[in-house]
């Protein structure tokens, strides 16, 4: 019986790929480093084919872990990097590197786009224009037009490596929903292309690739496919990296929220309505994988680094023993602030921003320290929340499923939800976005007659943590200085 079901995630660190059973049991799982090239000032390409010969090599890894007959594979699908682009010819092989949602090459196109239609933008398809498919796009217009003439199609990784297990050329070329609202020129809840978006900035929409859900098959693996799969298998759309993550946190229903604690710490609510924030610009909404479903959201850029950061270029002991100081200390009014963007602030752009703490005295050391970097991602997602029940007055928050490997700091959790007033859930599963692209593979292919309670069944949470009401009175107090200070900064550091 064909009930097995692989799913793929082209990430920043690697591609990783897993194996299940329709009941959701995982069988197997492999890794594979991604090779991330700086060819030069604010670059960051990967090659195409690289990332092709990952999933081929994941894949083979899997069955030959697990010992399953190719045969018993019944679908497959792939999740991957959401705000870079690659070009491909007719013939459906890369004509550009991967330009990397890490690479900043493209910030006068931002500019452009945010000075010609930036409202505009937000309200169609969901997102502003950063460094994503729109100003990347243009980027490439504008500086190599031979090469950008070439293109037949602009996509993204986990698209492309589907279309070469496919065997396709460009004509098959497709993105799939929940990466319309980094694309600069989609109407989103339309599902299409926006002509006048197209229009204003010149480019063909004959260049964008046909927009698809989720779970579509897409084509089968074809008989030149190094992946081991059986000929004929159906390939599935699948979805961007951090939808496949809300997914494999079952956030397949209304009001419930995920945290991300990766190496961005991402915070998003789940909804039926398009919530497009022009005002603030803060929140990008998204489409769930689910079909009806928006993930309203927003993240810091290496919210999770800096941890990392702190332990090794300060403090020089583990994260262990720094939780543990740091669970020792309560929330205080007179305790130090840590504006946490070191990389500049993304939602909303505030590019110049940069990283502090604020009001220290010589009483404080490395715990008062170390509990600020903590409290400053958690103030941040009061920030997002508060925009979202502006922008949907009924939105109530059920709780914050948390994935990540910062979900494992159990006062990380505490101050999070003290400070967002909501109790924050553990998941007991780490499979992530592969676990959720297999959802969406049998879904897609009918082994899972309904993604909801497949998702239900098969996420597992674990350690439940409340808030104390005393703790999040105080976190109120801090949310308001905090924002007060965020402004104050963004001020001297745009002189």
């Amino acid at each position: 019986m064909s009930d097995y079901l692989i799913g793929i995630d082209i990430g920043t660190q690697g591609t990783k790929a897993a194996l299940f059973s329709a009941d959701g049991t995982c069988h197997a799982s492999a890794f594979r480093a991604s090779k991330l090239r700086r060819p030069g000032a604010g670059r960051v390409e990967e090659d195409p084919e690289d990332q092709v010969k990952s999933v081929f090599a994941t894949i083979r890894a899997c069955l030959s872990k697990s010992r399953i007959d190719n045969h018993s594979v019944a679908g497959v699908a792939i999740a991957g990097q959401m705000a870079g682009v690659l070009g491909i010819g007719r013939d459906g092989r890369a004509v550009t590197p991967y330009d990397s949602w890490l690479d900043t090459r493209c910030a006068p196109q931002i500019d452009r786009m945010r000075k010609n239609a930036g409202p505009e933008i937000i309200e169609k398809t969901g997102g502003p224009a950063s460094f994503n498919h729109g100003p990347k796009i243009l980027w490439w217009k504008k500086n190599h037009p031979g090469i950008f003439r070439s293109v037949a199609a602009f996509i993204q990784p986990s698209g492309y490596a589907a279309m070469r297990l496919c065997g396709q050329d460009a004509a098959s070329a497709f993105i799939d929903r929940t990466y319309l609202h980094f694309s600069g020129f989609a109407h989103s809840t339309r599902n299409a292309w926006d002509e006048d978006l197209c229009s204003a900035f010149g480019i063909d929409p004959e260049k964008l690739p046909r927009i698809v859900p989720s779970h579509q098959v897409i084509g089968e693996v074809s008989a030149a496919s190094a992946s081991g799969l059986r000929r004929g298998t159906p390939v599935v759309a699948g979805c961007g990296d951090t939808a496949a993550s809300f997914l494999a946190c079952g956030a397949t229903r209304e009001n419930v929220c995920v945290d991300v604690a990766g190496t961005a710490s991402v915070f998003a609510a789940t909804t039926p309505r398009f919530l497009p924030d022009v005002k603030s610009g803060i929140l990008s909404c998204g489409q769930s994988a689910v079909p009806g479903l928006w993930h309203p959201y927003a993240y810091i850029n290496g919210g999770g680094m800096n941890l990392e950061w702190f332990k090794d270029s300060i403090a020089g002991t583990s994260l262990a023993k720094l939780d543990a100081l740091a669970s020792k200390l309560t929330p205080a009014d007179d305790a130090p602030f840590f504006v946490p963007h070191l990389a500049g602030r993304v939602s909303p752009a505030w590019p110049q921003l940069r990283g502090s703490w604020a009001g220290l005295t010589w009483s404080h050391g490395a715990a008062e320290l170390y509990r600020a970097v903590l409290e400053g991602v958690a103030l941040e997602y009061g920030i997002y929340r508060d925009v979202l029940k502006s922008l949907d007055r009924g939105f109530k928050m059920a709780e914050i499923r948390i994935t990540g490997g910062g979900e494992r700091s159990k006062v990380w959790n505490r101050i999070k939800a003290s400070a967002l007033g909501c109790p924050v859930v553990q998941m007991s599963r780490t499979e992530g976005a592969p676990m959720g692209c297999a959802l969406l593979a049998g879904f897609g292919v009918g082994v899972l007659k309904d993604i909801d309670r497949a998702a239900q069944k098969w996420v597992g949470r674990g350690a439940v943590t409340k808030p104390e009401r005393g703790e999040a009175e105080c976190y109120e107090r801090r949310l308001k200085r905090y924002r007060e200070l965020l402004t104050l900064l963004n001020i001297w550091a745009n002189p």
